[in-house]
């Protein structure tokens, strides 16, 4: 009799590696240690608590990095081109972002952008239409459209500032024309590494002399007048109109050229 209960007794439980655990128990601990490797493994279950740490970010920031490097670096020489999201086909600054990315590509370049509609579709069709590789740089928004047909090589980042990186590392300059914040965002951006010596050898136009006209008045007129920066920092912003002009910014500087040794009394 006794035999039988303890045979009864092995029968109901089971053992799952170094755990036994009763096969019907009612308590949380005996279901959660009751379950297989491969039922926790393939179980189904609400958001996890560690998806929201700051070690996972960091390791999903890392993520973006290895991936936006590893699709980039045999890209080689390329410019990255920026603008309004907002604007068709028949608009003169698309048309003019997509002749620039045109001449670009003949030139030998690449083509960054956002990935987006707009002025960066205009620049990735230009590129795609002259044979050139055509990157699009994409995030995740809201309500943000997909990458455009015209990207030839995309990634899609969470991060803004990881993103940010790929467009300055593997970029000869970029060519901003006109745009709303994030457009605005790119170019200071810019212009903060280049003055601060953590970039070199690196143009930044702007296309369109009537729309950015206004904001080098400014940066002379108040910005430099207030002591908050020196004539170099405007006077290195290239406004222009023409293709040519951007072409010979571009060609003027060797691709990513390394920056020089700095002697001791520098």
């Amino acid at each position: 009799m006794a035999e039988n209960e303890q045979k009864g007794a092995r029968a109901d439980r089971k053992r799952s590696g170094r755990l036994t655990v009763r096969r019907d128990g009612e308590h949380e601990a005996t279901r959660r240690a009751g379950r297989t490797e491969d039922e926790s493994l393939l179980k189904q279950s609400p958001r996890p608590e560690f998806l929201d740490s700051d070690p996972w970010r960091s390791l999903r920031i890392l993520s973006e990095f290895v991936e936006g490097f590893d699709a980039l670096a045999t890209v080689g020489p390329a410019v990255s081109v920026f603008g309004s999201a907002r604007i068709g086909p028949n608009h003169r600054q698309y048309k003019s972002a997509r002749q620039l990315g045109r001449l670009l590509a003949e030139a030998g370049y690449a083509v960054i952008t956002g990935g987006g509609p707009g002025i960066m579709e205009a620049a990735n069709r230009g590129a795609r239409e002259a044979g050139a590789i055509s990157v699009g740089l994409g995030i995740d928004l809201p309500h943000e459209q997909s990458l455009n047909d015209y990207v030839d090589v995309g990634v899609t980042f969470h991060y803004f500032f990881t993103r940010k990186v790929m467009f300055v590392r593997y970029a000869s300059g970029f060519v901003v024309f006109p745009g709303r914040l994030g457009t605005l965002d790119e170019a200071f951006e810019a212009a903060t590494l280049r003055q601060t010596e953590k970039i070199r050898y690196f143009p930044i136009v702007l296309f369109d002399s009537e729309y950015w006209g206004g904001l080098v008045s400014w940066l002379e007129s108040t910005v430099q007048r207030d002591a908050n920066i020196v004539a170099d920092d405007v006077s290195s912003l290239v406004v222009t109109d023409s293709f040519e002009d951007v072409r010979a910014e571009l060609d003027a500087v060797e691709h990513r050229r390394p920056r020089h040794p700095r002697s001791r009394a520098a």
